[in-house]
């Protein structure tokens, strides 16, 4: 079945990725001490490996026979709980306490989170990115007093609730900098509109685009505008669908000085964790997506395993890293049955860089044109995902 010429368009630049990576979670964190544990007791080399692969693993296990990682260099990390934390709580779970005299990072922070940010640091040959997410509020903060379930923050933008959870945010970057841990972003919210949906045991708050530009607007922004930290801020931290409404709603938020904003389409990352022998948590698994994690960590036979989605993520992290273009790509025939999908991009070394998936369940043969080099000759196999790669010279 031919596809038909994708004649590339290099100078026609598009938007601009700011890397790859995933979250690092209290399970995440979990398996990652496993492994390291794991990793010393057989003698092998120590690497940052874990639930989500971290930028600097560049060997694994003997045993899995691995040179090369697929340097992720984005990691997400949750402040305070998550759907997939062991235990609910926040930051500051004394009632009433405006000024947050009270806050103070978990052990779960401490003990496993800052020190495997710190050795990934060290390992990786890439600067990483960091940002921080909310799934809750303190549960006095919540109209429900309770960190999960369905509930919003009580009051409204401007007030004593909004001013302290916006001074929460603060807290947060100011604890985790006395731990020399810097922060590239954080997203005002991790999925605002799942809450209505979610389960009663999961951590989250509910809001709406208008809700968020206000708390923005407010008290969000003028509190890290103030703050000493260069910290950028994310906005939507959910589903694709939410677009364009969401950034519609929230688009007179540019008045804000030194503030970046960032819109995001979409969820940050692939959502990978599993339970390992724990069956208890803040929310129940989600059993559809059980074993996307790109590595998992199996405890009870002293070992990991990569998964097809460690290979399948490497096609874009490894081959396009931050600082890439996307550049125009155009089709001379389109194939409604071939499902062929890709993307294109300009390195910032100059190479160029194609990536092919082919959904369907046949054969799809197709050309690759540059004006600059010349044309060749493609297939791309039944349920692949190919990555071409070359210089124009």
């Amino acid at each position: 079945m031919e596809l038909g010429s994708a004649a590339l368009a290099p100078i026609r630049r598009l938007c601009a990725p700011g890397g790859h990576g995933g979250t690092m979670g209290t399970v995440s964190a979990m398996g990652w001490m496993l492994l390291l544990l794991l990793l010393l007791q057989v003698g092998s080399p120590v690497v940052a490996v874990s639930l989500f692969p971290l930028p600097g693993c560049c060997r694994a296990a003997r045993c899995l026979s691995c040179s090369t990682g697929i340097e992720y260099n984005l990691i997400r990390l949750p402040m305070a709980c998550s759907d997939f934390s062991m235990r609910p709580y926040s930051y500051d779970d004394v009632a009433d306490d405006y000024e947050l005299k009270h806050f103070k990072l978990a052990e779960e922070d401490v003990k496993m989170k800052i020190p495997i940010l710190h050795r990934a640091s060290a390992m990786s040959k890439r600067p990483l990115l960091l940002y921080g997410s909310p799934w809750t509020a303190p549960g006095w903060m919540r109209s429900n007093g309770d960190v999960r379930g369905k509930g919003v923050l009580k009051g409204q933008a401007g007030d004593k609730y909004h001013k302290t959870w916006a001074n929460y945010f603060i807290k947060f970057l100011d604890e985790y900098a006395k731990h020399n841990v810097t922060f590239w972003a954080v997203t005002v919210q991790n999925e605002p509109l799942a809450g209505l949906l979610t389960p009663p045991q999961s951590p989250t708050i509910v809001s709406t685009a208008k809700q968020q530009r206000d708390f923005v607007v407010q008290d969000l922004g003028p509190a890290l505008a103030r703050s000493s930290h260069r910290t950028r801020l994310i906005i939507l931290d959910d589903q694709r669908i939410h677009l364009p409404h969401w950034a519609k709603v929230v688009k007179g938020l540019q008045w804000i000085p030194h503030l970046p904003l960032l819109r995001v389409p979409g969820l940050l990352g692939p959502g990978a964790a599993l339970q390992p022998q724990h069956p208890h948590g803040t929310a129940p698994p989600a059993l559809p997506t059980r074993g996307w994690g790109p590595i998992i960590v199996d405890s009870s036979k002293d070992t990991f395993y990569k998964q097809p989605m460690f290979y399948h993520m490497g096609h874009f992290s490894k081959f396009i890293p931050e600082g890439s273009q996307r550049v125009g790509l155009q089709q001379s025939r389109r194939c409604l049955l071939c499902q062929l999908e890709h993307v294109a991009v300009v390195r910032p070394d100059g190479a160029l860089v194609l990536v092919v998936l082919n959904r369907s369940g046949w054969d799809v043969s197709f050309g690759i044109q540059d004006p600059a080099v010349g044309f060749i000759e493609a297939v791309a196999p039944a349920n692949s995902i190919q990555t071409y790669l070359w210089r124009q010279q």
